[in-house]
C-alpha cells in the first residue's frame, strides 16, 4: 500500500535557481500523495527555476518566507540548484526556519545542493546524508558521514545527489514525512544548539 500524505502540510523552501525538476518533481509526488504543499520563498511574487543549463519556468510564491513558521508544516523539502541555496545560506531567516524544522523534530528532504542549508543551519553532525559530490567536504567537515548512494535515510533526514536520483529519493521522501516526528531530528538540534553555545 502506498503511503498516504493526507492532512500532511509541506514546506517547500526556494529562491532563484532551483533546479527545475528536484522541485517540481518531488513537489507532484507529494501532491499525488495527498500532502498540501507550499513553495515558500523569501521573494514575494515568482521565483525563477534552472533547468539543466539555462534558466526555466517561473513559479508563483504561495508563502513569503517573512510569514512563514515551521509551526504551521509537517515537513521541509529543500531542493538544490547551485544558485538557490548559495542564496538561501546567506538569509538568516531561511537558515533559521530550516533549523526549527530539527528543533521540532520534523522530517526534511534535501537534494542535490540542497543539504548546504543543512551545513549553514548546523544539523549534520553525526548524520549519514548523501548529496551532489562537490559538497562531500562541506558536510564532512561539519559533522557528518558521507556516504554516496542514491538516496540516504537517516531518522527523519532523507538526502539523495542528483536528479537521477528522483524516484529514489520520492519514494524514501513519501515515506519518512508520513511517519512524521522523529526524535534523532531534535537529539541532533539540541547536540549542535549546545555545542555552538
Amino acid at each position: 500500500m502506498k503511503q498516504s500524505l493526507e492532512g500532511k502540510k509541506v514546506a517547500i523552501l526556494a529562491t532563484d535557481g532551483f533546479e527545475q525538476s528536484e522541485l517540481k518533481e518531488p513537489r507532484a509526488a507529494l501532491d499525488q500523495a495527498g500532502a498540501q504543499t507550499d513553495l515558500i520563498s523569501p521573494k514575494e511574487d515568482v521565483v525563477q527555476a534552472w533547468d539543466e543549463d539555462d534558466f526555466g519556468e517561473t513559479l508563483n510564491v504561495d508563502v513569503p518566507l517573512s510569514r512563514a513558521s515551521a509551526d504551521d508544516y509537517d515537513a521541509l523539502l529543500l531542493p538544490g540548484g547551485v544558485m538557490n541555496p548559495d542564496k538561501l545560506r546567506m538569509n538568516e531567516q531561511a537558515v533559521r526556519f530550516v533549523g526549527d524544522f530539527f528543533e521540532k523534530g520534523k522530517p526534511v528532504a534535501a537534494i542535490c545542493h540542497g543539504p548546504q542549508m543543512l551545513i549553514e543551519a548546523g544539523v549534520v553532525r553525526g548524520r549519514t546524508v548523501t548529496s551532489y559530490p562537490s559538497l562531500k567536504t562541506d558536510l564532512q567537515n561539519a559533522g557528518a558521514r558521507w556516504v554516496d548512494q542514491p538516496v540516504v535515510t537517516d531518522q527523519g533526514l532523507v538526502t539523495s545527489r542528483r536528479p537521477a536520483d528522483i524516484p529514489q529519493f520520492n519514494e524514501k521522501m513519501i515515506e519518512e514525512f508520513g511517519e512524521g516526528h522523529h526524535a534523532g531530528q531534535k537529539r541532533t538540534a539540541h547536540a549542535t544548539a549546545a555545542q555552538s553555545g
